[in-house]
């Protein structure tokens, strides 16, 4: 799959607001955003700087969703991506983990995926690129990819 990462943009408040508000996207994040929401978000973590979040766009420009690309701790990167639906089960969510894998390791950082245990698909892709289960924090499943481990 063709998918590239860039910059947010002011213009991609409704796409995300899409993206935010769907139910079965955020079934294992938090509740569904409302359109204020989404603003707040969008402006706090992807139009910061440095951002939290970049938007991920097919090889038509279409908005597929976001990746999450910021420090985690010191020496790590966090990682991760919200994809609209119909981008599900079409390699989008490897295709970003390899991005984002490169990115964090051209940078000498240990890489880091956080998810819901429920969420099975996130842990799927994380043994797939060698990342090891690293315990849990506040709920969530946490994996890291050591910088010697890397791809």
């Amino acid at each position: 799959m063709n998918i590239r990462i860039r910059r947010f943009e002011e213009k991609d408040l409704l796409p995300l607001y899409e993206l935010l508000s769907d139910e079965e996207v955020m079934r294992y994040i938090e509740p569904p955003y409302t359109l204020e929401q989404t603003r707040s978000f969008l402006k706090k973590a992807g139009l910061s700087y440095p951002p939290l979040i970049y938007a991920a766009e097919d090889a038509y420009g279409n908005f597929a969703g976001y990746v999450i690309y910021h420090d985690y701790e010191e020496d790590s990167k966090e990682i991760g991506w919200i994809l609209k639906r119909e981008f599900w089960g079409k390699g989008c969510a490897e295709a970003l983990t390899k991005q984002l894998i490169e990115w964090a390791q051209s940078e000498g950082k240990t890489i880091v995926l956080e998810c819901s245990p429920d969420q099975q698909i996130t842990g799927h892709i994380a043994d797939k690129f060698g990342f090891t289960y690293a315990g849990r924090r506040d709920g969530l499943d946490i994996y890291r990819l050591e910088r010697e481990n890397g791809r």
